[in-house]
């Protein structure tokens, strides 16, 4: 299952989890729609993967499912 990171691992934006503005890599990176598709260029940072647009989480299933509360942020940015 999905962790949804509440932020871009970038620039720290809060990132909820109906955000259409996510982008994650096959290791659940998570950056913002500007610092994946700006200075990252689609690319992940720590893997070298593709950044696409992250699934949405149905807010039914929040509940029993609940997002992460870990913000993980790159010390100097990207």
């Amino acid at each position: 299952m999905l962790q949804l990171r509440p932020s871009c691992e970038c620039c720290d934006t809060d990132l909820p989890p109906d955000s259409t503005q996510a982008r994650i890599c096959s290791f659940e990176c998570t950056f913002c729609a500007a610092c994946a598709e700006g200075v990252l260029a689609g690319k992940c940072p720590n893997c070298g993967g593709e950044l696409l647009t992250r699934p949405r989480r149905p807010a039914a299933k929040l509940s029993k499912f609940p997002a992460s509360t870990e913000r993980v942020v790159k010390q100097h940015g990207c």
